[in-house]
């Protein structure tokens, strides 16, 4: 692993530029002139482990020349442990990134954009989806800060049986949406038309952005300045607050939604694909169907997770980098990779989806033409601060500072009025960005 300088920053985009010194001499380099690189994954489950121990072993066989020393770190310190080795000048050549932190990484020049595009290049960018692609793309839409692997969708899941015995059929606008949920509701029974989150957190910024975005309301725009305050936005968080009330009463984060529609007390949720393996397991994969809530527009909100390249690293290391990350988008090493989790990890190439393997996974198979339907949505995939193909790296400070999430807690849990919680909102975040 080539050793490499950076100055002290702050974990959520909160630092000041860092310039990359790439090390010295031969370093990374064996007595019998191979190269040795390290690739840090979250993925430490043993049977993942396993997985990507097995796929490393194949890479060294095609490639005897390299040696990849896997650093697999649990996911609640990953983000730390990036900045504790960079700051000490040991970032592993390859590393696996969030759309999100890919964002702060490359805003701390921590990241080579030149090798990752090379490698989406040769491997042809028409062989990922636009969405994963886009979700990935840096603030001038130029390059990219990782190549995706994987990644999940949202959307609004809902019982099919529950429905049509109600005589509904699968709710696609908003008014479908809000429409079954006032017909399930009965507070008295503790039954609720739909579970969705109302927290002051992360997973209410992501839930209440898809119905945003599906009503051209974003928090940037196209020139990257703040438009919170917009009608377009009014409009949908006036609906997500009356949505709101045929929800569980409280603020409601991933437990009570999760929990709500797998126990059946409610016909609807908000959740990511990462609700499939636990429908699964019930034995209920036939009863569930997807559904984008659409108004002006259709967005489906999702995460892409990326391998991406560090930078300041000697040619060697760059080049032996570029050629894993190559490896990775194999369609076989694509499919063991998502197969990992499957149904909550979602392709991000059709030469996933189509390969025999992922077909005839058991729960892949399971669900039919939803696993398709579902990984295909990544077309649609629209999230805030991404504009235009820009991914304003602003979008970070915004999302770290938890304005959006009070805002939403505060009109579906308290008792604000849309006018005032935007308000608010435009008036915090303005200094935010100052």
């Amino acid at each position: 692993m080539i050793k490499k300088s950076f100055g002290l920053f702050a974990i959520m985009g909160l630092s000041a530029s860092l310039a990359a010194c790439s090390g010295g001499g031969e370093e990374g380099t064996n007595e019998d002139g191979s190269v040795s690189i390290e690739f840090m994954h979250s993925q430490v489950e043993q049977d993942r482990i396993t997985v990507i121990n097995d796929i490393i072993e194949k890479f060294e066989k095609a490639n005897p020349d390299i040696q990849v020393e896997p650093v697999p770190v649990e996911e609640d310190a990953y983000n730390t442990k990036i900045v504790t080795l960079a700051s000490a000048g040991e970032l592993p050549e390859v590393l696996e990134v969030g759309q999100d932190y890919a964002r702060v990484m490359d805003k701390d020049q921590l990241i080579d954009k030149e090798a990752v595009q090379t490698v989406i290049d040769g491997v042809g960018a028409e062989n990922f989806y636009e969405g994963a692609l886009k979700l990935l793309g840096t603030e001038d839409g130029k390059s990219y800060t990782g190549m995706p692997i994987n990644g999940w969708v949202q959307g609004i899941w809902y019982n099919k049986e529950m429905l049509e015995a109600e005589g509904f059929e699968e709710p696609t606008s908003w008014d479908q949406v809000m429409e079954v949920a006032e017909a399930f509701t009965d507070g008295g029974s503790k039954k609720y038309g739909i579970a969705m989150p109302t927290v002051e957190g992360g997973f209410s910024e992501q839930a209440f952005s898809q119905f945003a975005l599906s009503n051209n309301a974003n928090v940037l725009d196209g020139n990257g300045e703040l438009a919170i305050n917009t009608p377009e936005m009014k409009e949908a968080l006036q609906f997500y607050k009356d949505l709101s009330q045929y929800t569980m009463p409280g603020s409601n984060d991933v437990t009570e939604v999760n929990d709500a529609f797998m126990n059946g007390s409610v016909p609807m949720a908000i959740y990511s694909t990462y609700i499939l393996p636990g429908v699964f397991e019930q034995g209920n994969a036939e009863k569930i169907g997807f559904a984008i809530p659409e108004n002006k527009t259709k967005a489906v909100f999702g995460s892409a997770s990326a391998l991406t390249v560090a930078s300041g690293l000697e040619d060697a290391q760059k080049e032996a980098a570029q050629k894993f990350l190559t490896f990775m988008a194999e369609p076989e090493n694509m499919t063991d990779w998502v197969l990992m989790s499957p149904g909550g990890a979602q392709p991000v190439s059709d030469l996933v989806t189509e390969s025999e393997a992922y077909k005839s996974n058991e729960v892949v198979q399971a669900f039919g033409e939803l696993s398709t339907e579902i990984a295909s949505s990544f077309d649609d995939i629209q999230v805030f601060g991404l504009v235009d193909g820009k991914n304003f790296l602003k979008m970070g400070d915004i999302s770290s500072s938890g304005e959006i999430p009070k805002m939403i807690n505060g009109v579906t849990v308290g008792e604000q009025s849309v006018d005032d919680a935007i308000k608010t909102a435009e008036s915090n975040l303005q200094k935010v960005l100052q």
